[in-house]
């Protein structure tokens, strides 16, 4: 007895294969540039593939470079409509001390090639030393980044694109500061806690910590702060250098979670 085979209908303008030039491949802005610190925001490229032939269907972009460089992502794969531009992100990062250079990123499409200039920055000089270095939390939340206090944005109007907060809600104390390679010298310290007109200081905002700094392997607390209700504090000391500094947090206004939006650190 002979069994009939059930047919899939596959849409077939999905299926339809690429052929040369028919898909076009772009990168913005060029050059990228980057600065080799491990918080310092990305460098940042707009891939994007456009569909110049007649009928829809589906691509991958394969991205690549040499060691020096970290990318985000390897593929970039989508359903194209014609003429429709599809875009995603990309982001450059390099490790710290990486020497001032330019590298290329290669977008590839079948038989389409695009290198895009990835120029290396010199360290910049910095005021803020905490900006860009190696942040240290208790723990960070799925939804925000460990970087977000120290990567320069203190806007909390932005507070979902850059901003730190804790992942264990309810519960204190939390710590969150940063780790330098070398003794640095800091005599002033600034937070910027979340305070907007949406989600202000006096309702979310963190409300009791300490400011602490290590030497070696031994930590001082330098100062306390109680009933903090205020988006930004200036907490000064004595200039030293330090290994580390760090906010050891034990409430906020909403006892909820640790929230700050950026943390910064000067010499005096």
């Amino acid at each position: 007895m002979l069994r009939r085979l059930a047919l899939v209908a596959v849409p077939l303008t999905l299926l339809v294969a690429t052929g040369n030039n028919q898909i076009g491949i772009s990168a913005t802005p060029q050059p990228v540039e980057v600065v080799p610190l491990p918080c310092f925001p990305a460098g940042k490229l707009t891939l994007g593939m456009t569909n110049t032939g007649r009928k829809p269907t589906i691509a991958d972009m394969r991205i690549s470079s040499n060691d020096a460089l970290t990318l985000s992502r390897h593929q970039f794969s989508s359903y194209l409509p014609v003429d429709q531009l599809v875009k995603a992100p990309l982001e450059i990062t390099v490790p710290r001390d990486t020497a001032p250079a330019t590298h290329t990123v290669n977008l590839t499409v079948g038989k389409e090639h695009v290198d895009v200039p990835v120029v290396i920055k010199p360290v910049p000089a910095r005021d803020n030393v905490l900006l860009g270095e190696q942040a240290v939390a208790s723990s960070t939340n799925g939804n925000m980044r460990l970087c977000g206090g120290v990567d320069g944005n203190a806007d909390s109007t932005q507070w979902g694109a850059s901003g730190w907060h804790d992942n264990t809600k309810g519960v204190f104390p939390d710590t969150y500061g940063v780790g330098f390679v070398q003794p640095t010298t800091i005599g002033r310290v600034v937070l910027q806690t979340l305070d907007s007109t949406t989600y202000p200081a006096a309702v979310m905002g963190i409300r009791d910590f300490d400011l602490q700094v290590r030497t070696g392997s031994a930590w001082t607390t330098v100062d306390e702060v109680r009933g903090n209700v205020q988006g930004r504090v200036t907490i000064t000391f004595e200039s030293r250098a330090v290994d580390a500094v760090r906010l050891v947090i034990h409430d906020s206004n909403d006892h909820g979670y640790s929230r700050i939006v950026e943390l910064e650190g000067y010499s005096s």
